[in-house]
């Protein structure tokens, strides 16, 4: 009997000696080793860096964007208003082509010079070769082969607003 007990017995610790390396194994198996781990967590760390770049790249083009769109704005604030102001000064054009009083020029002249430190020019017209982009041909009048494609005569002044035309001069073009 008692070899029949010492068989169980070892048949026993061999049974758990197996159970113990089969769950050995699946441990392995189940849980990725450290190097995996690693590999995973080296990846998500990619990853994120990656998503962090793209995303502070946006912003700052978001931010070049508005900051432009800003400057633009203020740069050209103003034109309506100096769009809307250019019939008074043809109006005083005209009332100092038509009167001597000097209190007429003395408001012109103020006026002209508010238009100046806000960067509104006239355009020039005078002995000018015809310029699509800040002259408009309301008509064309024969003349000489030295007066072919030159401004001729101005009928409205046009104007420009730093760089940009607010009203383009209308002019009489040579032919």
């Amino acid at each position: 009997m008692k070899d029949k007990k010492e068989n169980i017995e070892e048949l026993e610790k061999e049974k758990e000696e197996v159970t113990l390396e089969e769950q050995a194994e699946e441990q392995q198996t189940q849980e990725p080793t450290a190097e995996e781990q690693l590999a995973k967590a080296q990846e998500r760390i990619a990853e994120l860096e990656d998503k962090n770049l793209r995303m502070m790249a946006e912003f700052d083009n978001f931010r070049r964007r508005t900051n432009k769109e800003k400057l633009e704005l203020m740069e050209t604030a103003g034109e309506r208003i100096f769009k809307e102001m250019l019939p008074l000064v043809d109006d005083f054009e005209r009332a100092v082509a038509a009167t001597q009083d000097e209190g007429v020029k003395l408001i012109y002249q103020k006026f002209l010079s508010f238009l100046d430190k806000n960067d509104v020019h006239p355009i020039q017209t005078e002995d000018a070769d015809f310029n699509t982009d800040e002259h408009e041909a309301v008509t064309t009048f024969a003349a000489g082969e030295e007066k072919k494609g030159k401004v001729i005569d101005c009928t409205q002044k046009g104007y420009k607003l730093g760089d940009k035309v607010i009203r383009f001069a209308k002019v009489v073009v040579g032919e």
